[in-house]
């Protein structure tokens, strides 16, 4: 099941989620740019616990933002085309109305602080861990979270395939994030020590931060659990 498209309109421009956007994706031709020398980028700017936590030390090369920094440049780092276009399709359908309700300068708070602890909750576990940590996907989490507790209501177009078929309906943002949240708990489970190169942990991580933090971010006469709008 991917999410499409969501109607739920915003009454600001959500330029903070714009500026993620194009962020991400300029800091992707970047790495493109690098050819073969873009697994050093993914090593510099790219969270290593074992680095962050001071078990082990990066080859002074390498070295081009302190270890702590990473929790914030990996963000914006990912591992290819498909990593990059899911991530920035979640943020584009659902960054905006969690921005809408908590305005430009808290969003972006609060999509770093989100992005931070479920790198936390992803590093904590293993923090002598080796393997760099890239991509949105842990801030974008917590935007996941967040929208669900603001627009459960809200209808999502999905697209569900079934083989070569691909049937598109609309459903409650309640059912889809619920859904989502429900997979990254059950890969997460069977992966086991086995993370096959995603993050779930991170995934739960962020998610449960912006569960968490959205009632101390949005604006006070945002509500919780918006009913569905008319247009629905």
């Amino acid at each position: 099941m991917f999410p499409l498209h969501d109607d739920n309109p915003t009454k600001i421009i959500p330029y903070i989620t714009y500026i993620l956007i194009g962020s991400c994706l300029l800091t992707f031709f970047w790495q493109l740019s690098l050819g073969p020398y873009a697994q050093n980028a993914v090593l510099s700017l790219g969270m290593i616990p074992a680095v962050v936590f001071n078990t082990q030390q990066l080859h002074p090369d390498l070295v081009t933002v302190p270890a702590l920094a990473t929790f914030f440049t990996s963000m914006f780092l990912h591992g290819g085309w498909m990593h990059l276009i899911g991530n920035m399709l979640y943020l584009w359908i659902f960054g905006n109305n969690v921005e809408d309700a908590m305005g430009h300068k808290r969003f972006i708070t609060f999509y770093l602080i989100c992005g931070v602890a479920a790198a936390l909750a992803q590093a904590l576990p293993e923090p002598g861990s080796t393997t760099p940590m890239i991509g949105a996907s842990g801030a974008i989490s917590g935007v996941l979270g967040a929208y669900l507790l603001l627009y459960p209501h809200a209808r999502v177009l999905v697209a569900i395939p079934f083989g070569f078929y691909i049937h598109t309906t609309r459903i409650k943002a309640g059912w889809v994030l619920g859904f989502w949240f429900a997979l990254q708990i059950f890969n997460s489970i069977m992966s086991g020590d086995q993370q096959g190169g995603v993050a779930w942990g991170a995934h739960i991580g962020g998610f449960v931060a912006g569960l968490a933090l959205i009632p101390f971010f949005k604006y006070k006469h945002v509500a919780l659990f918006a009913p569905a709008r008319n247009n629905y």
